[in-house]
């Protein structure tokens, strides 16, 4: 009996010894696999950062080579009349620029399509665009320095004409887009003022928004984001205009221009001498909604009375 426990033994244990030089080569194979997956993540993380370390200096090489063929002006009164020559630009993008770019899923007719947010923006805002050699993408020079001339001033805090104004269906009082422009105009003459962007377009839904700068006579007067709604890839065009006019209008605010449409009291006064709301019905749907109209207009259609 001992010799058949002891030649049971010795099977046991040459079972267990055969069995430990697998289990020994896949647990080797297993850290050899591991080893080689973050040496592969490691070497993806450098190839990164290259990335990145070139698209910086290409930039940056390219906006000084922009920024030395800028000439300055003789400084001598407060009034910037520059020759075209004063301002250099550049309005191509990088490849590294273009390759960040984001996409938003937007749900249309046939079902998903997607839109390139991110290639629209990038297209459309160039962040080493320069003002002499100024950022005007991220400056504020000239903020607050001294009030413009008495002539610019009444020209911006003039009353407006009750005649000019609209109204919205929903009583939303407004100064249509170019009126500001003519305003801008008449107070700093054509190209003494511009939008500058202050970022690349973003979309949230269907909504599509960008950031801008109001330059006057070189001295950064506000700032304010414009928006537009849209309906499908083909009006992105169409709604990157509108995003401009808005922010125009909102920047207009800091400088008096139509400041009457925010005043409450001058809001109640004008509906009442000059609008009227009444129910009407759409022709089609056959829904009813009381709908704001100047009493020199009438409604258009779908909206009729019944």
């Amino acid at each position: 009996m001992s010799a058949i426990r002891r030649m049971a033994g010795n099977s046991a244990f040459i079972a267990k010894a055969s069995r430990a030089p697998s289990s020994y080569v896949r647990s080797t194979q297993a850290f050899s696999r591991l080893q080689q997956q973050r040496s592969i993540s490691v070497s993806r993380q450098s190839m990164d950062a290259k990335r990145v370390a070139t698209a910086s200096s290409y930039n940056t090489q390219r906006y000084n080579s922009s920024a030395s063929k800028v000439t300055k002006p003789a400084s001598s009164s407060s009034s910037t009349s520059a020759s075209p020559s004063t301002f250099a630009r550049t309005a191509e993008t990088t490849p590294q620029s273009t390759a960040a770019n984001t996409k938003t899923t937007e749900d249309g007719p046939e079902g998903n399509n997607e839109i390139e947010v991110g290639e629209l923006g990038t297209s459309l805002f160039n962040s080493s665009e320069g003002y002499e050699d100024h950022q005007w993408s991220t400056s504020f020079q000239g903020m607050a320095i001294a009030p413009f001339e008495q002539r610019i001033i009444d020209v911006l805090l003039a009353p407006v004409a009750e005649n000019e104004i609209e109204i919205k269906p929903d009583g939303l009082l407004y100064l249509p887009e170019i009126k500001y422009r003519r305003i801008l105009n008449r107070a700093f003459g054509p190209g003494g003022w511009g939008l500058v962007p202050r970022g690349a377009h973003s979309v949230s839904g269907r909504n599509l928004s960008r950031e801008y700068a109001l330059i006057c006579l070189g001295r950064f007067i506000s700032q304010a984001r414009g928006e537009q709604e849209f309906f499908d890839q083909s009006g992105l065009a169409t709604a990157t205009e509108g995003c401009k006019s808005n922010a125009l209008v909102r920047c207009c605010k800091d400088l008096g221009i139509a400041s009457e449409l925010w005043d409450p009291a001058f809001i109640s006064q004008f509906k009442a001498k000059y609008c009227s709301e009444e129910w009407m019905t759409h022709a089609v749907k056959g829904n009813k909604k009381r709908l704001w109209r100047l009493k020199s207009r009438s409604f258009d259609y779908p909206w009729v009375k019944k």
